[in-house]
């Protein structure tokens, strides 16, 4: 029997606008004729290139090595050839270009030989986590953070419980409730493979009231697996935003993450749904991370829906096989309108973070210039995170960066509720990236300037040190020299008592 759920503070009910993606089932994405793979998909450091210009390539051939530590491989999502390595275009708010692969497909789509595992029980597991890194997998849930770190506790953290994070809360969004609905066995598998890695004691997959075909096909799939007794599903009320990871934790464990802390920190690990069915399909089928289901939908979307997109492919292509009435000017967005990010184009490349492709949003105002600040409240009354944005827009607008860690700025998830809310329209959370952002730089600054300090100081202690020794040698062989001279004095003098001695001798003779 499920305890009773707990709460968090603030939230806001929203109009779902979920149907019109969720009247049919998944479709595939046609193969487009270039792919463009940018080498930084994930947190941390990005891939290294492994192949060159004009190599043929196959599907699922791992093209990027993993790194560093916190990096991932990247693959091929096609057959094809390699055309170009360098700076493209990527769908990021900056507009920047990044390092990328283009591949031009051949239509082919020949897979490698794949190496699939048939009793994951059989290995350790760390091969399991390495299997998972060099498949490329990374949090499908927007984060990218790569997954077989949140998979290793480490020595100094034991895992209760693992939480399958399938709330999907935000508006328009649908690819994990169609990925529950079609696949839940796939999902299951990978579960099962987590729950091994992680030693976890428990499993609890948590999903929206608002998805009932998703929580029915999750629990027949389930009912077929009695050995996966210590999984459950709960379902959850819908409020956004229920699917942020600490908001989540305390809903179904009525347990809170302390401010600074991880989830690891209280037991607990949490995976999207999408994570956990790409996890069962490079361990059971040795199938890497090369696609994703992507949500595209809109009021300018007349064939929304929810569309397997190998990684690559343009967005403009994703957008005409929708038959999207969007003007070439027209602004679109790449996530969900809460904390998606207006993209500068449509020829930029799906990647692994990029869960809905929104193109047209029911019932909002046109953009209004921002008016002062009437200190209501209301920011705060909605602030899932109990943080009080009006102080951390003062004082992020002063630049005042200590302030805004006394206020806990990091505690902040950017959900986007106290923009919501906020009668001035003031875009508080631009206010608070931007906050985080000079704080890190500033931290990366002081960083650099520490090190550089450190080796100013070690090398003063270098010469100083070296400049003693030399001392110390010159005053070696000065004393080495003088003791040389005085046994050479002292040999001359018993060399001239010797002969003196002789020589007196003589005389007397």
């Amino acid at each position: 029997m499920s305890a009773p759920l707990g709460d968090f503070p603030g939230g806001l009910k929203l109009p779902g606008h979920k149907k019109r993606s969720t009247q049919g089932p998944i479709r595939k994405t046609p193969i487009s004729k270039q792919l463009v793979l940018p080498l930084q998909q994930h947190i941390g450091a990005a891939a290294v290139p492994i192949v060159e210009v004009g190599d043929k390539v196959l599907k699922g051939q791992r093209i990027a090595r993993a790194e560093g530590h916190v990096s991932v491989c990247l693959h091929a999502p096609s057959s094809g050839v390699i055309t170009a390595i360098g700076e493209h275009a990527i769908p990021h708010p900056s507009g920047l270009s990044a390092p990328c692969i283009t591949i031009e497909t051949d239509g082919e789509d020949r897979w490698i030989d794949r190496q699939q595992i048939k009793d994951f029980r059989q290995h350790s597991a760390h091969e399991l986590r390495q299997i998972i890194r060099d498949a490329g997998i990374v949090g499908l849930g927007g984060a990218g953070f790569p997954s077989f770190i949140k998979l290793n506790p480490g020595v100094h953290h034991s895992v209760e419980t693992l939480l399958i994070n399938g709330a999907e809360c935000e508006p328009y969004i649908s690819c994990d409730d169609m990925l529950m609905r079609e696949r839940a066995d796939g999902i299951l598998d990978g579960v099962e493979i987590m729950l091994f890695a992680l030693r976890a004691s428990r499993c609890i997959l948590a999903i929206e009231d608002n998805k009932p075909e998703a929580i029915a096909a999750m629990r027949y799939a389930l009912s077929g697996r009695s050995h996966l007794s210590q999984t459950e599903i709960v379902v959850v009320p819908t409020r956004y935003p229920t699917g942020g990871e600490k908001q989540l934790i305390q809903v179904v464990t009525n347990k809170q993450v302390p401010t600074n802390k991880l989830p690891i920190d209280i037991g607990i690990v949490c995976h999207n749904p999408g994570t956990a069915y790409a996890v069962g399909r490079a361990i059971l089928h040795g199938e890497p991370l090369i696609s994703r289901v992507v949500t595209v939908t809109g009021t300018d979307v007349p064939h929304a829906g929810n569309f397997e997109t190998l990684f690559g492919t343009p967005i403009k292509d994703l957008l005409v096989f929708c038959e999207t009435r969007r003007q070439p000017d027209e602004p679109f967005i790449q996530g969900g309108p809460m904390m998606g990010y207006s993209l500068a184009g449509d020829d930029l490349p799906i990647t692994k973070t990029a869960n809905c492709i929104l193109v047209g949003v029911d019932d909002v105002a046109p953009p209004a210039q921002p008016l002062p600040c009437i200190r209501c409240g209301d920011c705060a009354d909605v602030c899932p995170a109990s943080l009080l944005p009006q102080q951390l827009y003062w004082y992020s607008r002063a630049k005042d960066f200590d302030k805004t860690r006394d206020y806990n700025l990091f505690d902040c998830i950017e959900c986007g509720c106290c923009d919501y809310v906020c009668p001035s329209k003031i875009p508080l959370v631009s206010y608070f990236r931007f906050a985080k952002t000079e704080i890190m730089n500033q931290e990366r600054e002081r960083h650099k300037s520490d090190l550089a300090r450190q080796r100013h100081e070690s090398r003063l202690e270098r010469l100083e040190r070296e400049a003693q020794e030399k001392e110390e040698r010159q005053r070696q062989r000065k004393a080495a020299l003088a003791a040389t001279k005085a046994a050479k004095a002292k040999e001359e003098d018993s060399t001239n008592t010797a002969e003196a001695a002789d020589s007196v001798t003589e005389e007397k003779a």
